[in-house]
């Protein structure tokens, strides 16, 4: 089991999510807890079209972090 890092941003229409160590894989729902569990399918889909097209699962490698700045 491998845990991977996603973001989560507020839109218009609800929320979506995406995971910078897993290229091209999103989601989209209309409330924080959908999202989370799309994006959770959305991942375990994307790896396993990856192990079946022949390619390992990346390991994670993003961490959050915040930055203070003045604004």
């Amino acid at each position: 089991m491998k845990k991977y890092l996603i973001v989560v941003e507020e839109t218009k229409t609800g929320f979506s999510a995406f995971s910078p160590d897993l290229d091209g894989c999103i989601a989209t729902g209309k409330t924080k807890e959908e999202v989370e569990s799309l994006m959770k399918e959305s991942m375990q889909f994307h790896l396993e079209g990856m192990k079946e097209d022949g390619f390992l699962a990346p390991a994670p490698h993003s961490y959050p972090t915040y930055c203070e700045v003045f604004a």
